[in-house]
């Protein structure tokens, strides 16, 4: 079974940074895409950031040039750090791991940490 264990949320004023962290434990194939999405009160859950196992970014348009995202294959962890934040940047912050193997593919989330900017 695989776990995601995400840390690093919290409140910060509009300016500021956090940096999230997301490791994953248990059968991790070495080909995979680890990601951060958000949910914010009342919308849908959106991409912010992925990123795959050979390194290759991808970034939500309202957070490039503020967030960066990388990962340690050795230690199954992927982090964003987020400079710059902003109120609109408030919502609850989900890691994401999608592996394909042979037959099927398998899609696991963390729990979700919140992130909070004041303004």
């Amino acid at each position: 079974q695989v776990q995601l264990v995400e840390s690093g949320g919290g409140l910060v004023q509009a300016g500021g940074s956090l940096r999230l962290s997301c490791a994953a434990s248990g059968i991790i194939f070495s080909s995979n895409v680890m990601g951060w999405y958000r949910q914010a009160p009342g919308k849908q859950r959106e991409l912010v950031a992925s990123i795959t196992s050979g390194g290759s970014t991808n970034y939500a348009g309202s957070v490039k040039g503020r967030f960066t995202i990388s990962r340690d294959n050795a230690k199954n962890t992927v982090y964003l750090q987020m400079n710059n934040l902003k109120p609109e940047d408030t919502a609850v912050y989900y890691c994401n791991l999608d592996m394909k193997g042979s037959f099927r593919a398998y899609e696991y989330w963390g729990q979700g940490t919140q992130v909070t900017v004041s303004s």
